[in-house]
């Protein structure tokens, strides 16, 4: 059960008052969340999912003017309640039988003019509108932010130094997920790439082909609805010299994106130092081989940014870049704060690059070199 419920109020008044404000701007009268993001986002971190595999989940709730409902089933309403805390928050439960469950969204807005995160007959979708939201954290989210973030940094060291020559990428695979998920983090998105598959795939399904010598971990775990994102590289034996050169750029690249991910600047502008850092390394084009990330939340990119985004970057807000040329990438989450960014997937017995960025250092991981 959660505690500190006058935090979590506090929090939950002021989404509310950004739902009602997106009323007032579309002429809604009613909103119906049924995404797991914006479900946990909307309730400070409750998970309304049974099937990982589906976006949406098993309670939704319908916001009006004047009222807030949980609407789910009898399986999942007592978990809802206790567990999640929903009753605390003061939400209305309108509860039906598994076994006849009726639709009350359509009774609940008889007459209304409503809005709808996904798709449904008689709705508005505003899903691109209640996306907008989402950012910035708030205070309360940045410290569950910085939670798992630690979880997801442990996890993903742990797994990494235990990588071994003649394990499967199904078996590193399994190793990362054993690790994160035994702290209460889910790996929602779990890649590993061994040997040259790293240099042929920037999004690796594991396959059962087996370590030799190198090994790249990519990992998004997902608590409380929020995401972090992290990737390290182990290599066995001598780095070699080609190898240990493209760290250094999508380091250096990863250290410019960081650096510029300022309020009064916008995603476009953070990209466009990315595509001037690859230029200037002699890879003006690896660019478009891959996304450069974007923002982060309650989605692993809230916002994927290109070099037309005009997002605007804001105090408080996540962002995890990933610059990457085949054979090296380089990943952290990072937190916009008032005098600098917040590295938060930093382990601090990793090995490191410290590189300098006008009148800062910034610490980027180096590859793990086992010898």
């Amino acid at each position: 059960m959660r505690s500190n419920q006058t935090t979590f109020n506090s929090e939950l008044s002021l989404k509310l008052e950004r739902i009602h404000g997106l009323l007032t701007h579309c002429e809604l009268d009613a909103l119906l969340l049924q995404r797991f993001s914006n479900f946990a986002w909307a309730t400070c971190g409750a998970a309304c999912y049974i099937n990982t595999a589906d976006s949406v989940g098993n309670a939704n709730l319908l916001i009006t003017r004047d009222s807030r409902f949980v609407l789910t089933d009898n399986i999942e309403s007592a978990r809802l309640m206790q567990e999640e805390g929903l009753a605390d928050q003061g939400w209305e439960f309108l509860v039906s039988p598994w076994y006849e469950r009726k639709d009350k969204v359509f009774e609940l807005t008889r007459g209304m003019k409503w809005g709808a995160d996904v798709g449904v007959h008689g709705a508005q979708d505003i899903s691109k509108e209640i996306a907008c939201l989402r950012p910035p954290l708030t205070s309360e989210e940045g410290d569950r932010f910085r939670t798992l973030a630690t979880l997801c940094a442990a996890g993903m060291e742990q797994a990494a130094r235990a990588v071994r020559p003649g394990l499967s990428e199904y078996q590193i695979a399994g190793m990362l997920s054993r690790e994160v998920e035994s702290r209460g983090v889910q790996a929602v998105v779990n890649l590993i790439a061994v040997d040259e598959r790293i240099f042929s795939f920037r999004h690796p399904l594991p396959t059962a082909k087996e370590l030799q010598k190198y090994a790249m971990l990519i990992l998004c775990g997902r608590k409380w609805g929020l995401i972090c994102s992290v990737t390290r590289l182990v290599h066995f034996g001598a780095l070699p010299d080609v190898v240990r050169r493209k760290a250094e750029i999508v380091a250096r690249i990863d250290a410019e994106m960081i650096a510029a991910t300022r309020p009064n600047s916008t995603l476009g502008d953070v990209f466009r130092k990315a595509q001037d850092a690859y230029a200037a390394a002699g890879f003006p084009d690896e660019w478009k081989l891959h996304h450069q990330g974007g923002s982060a939340g309650y989605m692993p990119r809230e916002v994927t940014a290109t070099p037309a985004s005009t997002d605007p970057i804001l105090l408080g807000q996540a962002f995890a870049w990933n610059p990457s040329i085949a054979g090296a990438k380089s990943e952290d989450t990072i937190l916009v704060g008032e005098r600098s960014n917040e590295i938060l997937t930093e382990m601090a017995d990793w090995p490191a690059m410290e590189i300098e960025v006008g009148d800062q250092i910034i610490k980027r991981p180096a590859i793990l070199e086992i010898v």
